[in-house]
């Protein structure tokens, strides 16, 4: 059994946190953030840190309890000091450029590919194969990560495309002769 949802999560300096019956409020430097949580847990807030546990006549629900703690952990981090992915682009001519709200992406195909931003997402491009996509919202920060790199992503036999930069892409052996 999982001990997450019995780790405290710990509220840092300039984020301020509400809870109103089941609904958490987060809100700090980066952003704010709302969620309502399910009914089986009950969260509450002690020396500056936030305590989840599941709530009467939920036996079994600690598992609820547990993703609600990551959740809320999340949230905190999020709009405290946010969240950031970096892609890096690996072929020739393959190029990125951050134009506003607007990612103009030239990955080897006929065209180019204007990617819009999404309210809430900020990206950033600091050299033609770099991409660093960063905001409050984790799931977010990762969905708008997972959309570029599926424009093109990375090919076995020669590693061409857009990966993480922390990717390690396995690479096949050529057909022999």
């Amino acid at each position: 059994m999982s001990r997450v949802a019995k780790a405290p999560v710990a509220i840092p300096n300039g984020v301020k946190v509400e809870l109103q019956g089941q609904d958490v409020k987060v809100s700090g430097p980066k952003g704010s953030m709302e969620w309502t949580v399910h009914p089986a847990v009950r969260v509450c807030e002690e020396n500056g840190q936030l305590l989840v546990a599941r709530a009467e006549g939920y036996e079994k629900d600690w598992a609820m309890a547990g993703t609600t703690r990551a959740l809320i952990n999340n949230m905190v981090v999020g709009c405290g000091t946010g969240f950031t992915r970096k892609l890096t682009l690996v072929g020739v001519g393959y190029r990125a450029q951050a134009k506003g709200k607007v990612l103009n992406l030239n990955l080897g195909f006929s065209h180019p590919i204007d990617f819009p931003v999404p309210e809430g997402i900020t990206i950033e491009t600091p050299s033609q194969t770099e991409i660093v996509v960063s905001g409050a919202d984790k799931q977010q920060v990762g969905q708008v990560a997972a959309k570029i790199r599926g424009f093109r992503p990375p090919e076995p036999y020669k590693g061409k495309g857009v990966r993480y930069a922390d990717e390690n892409v396995l690479r096949k052996e050529a057909k022999k002769k």
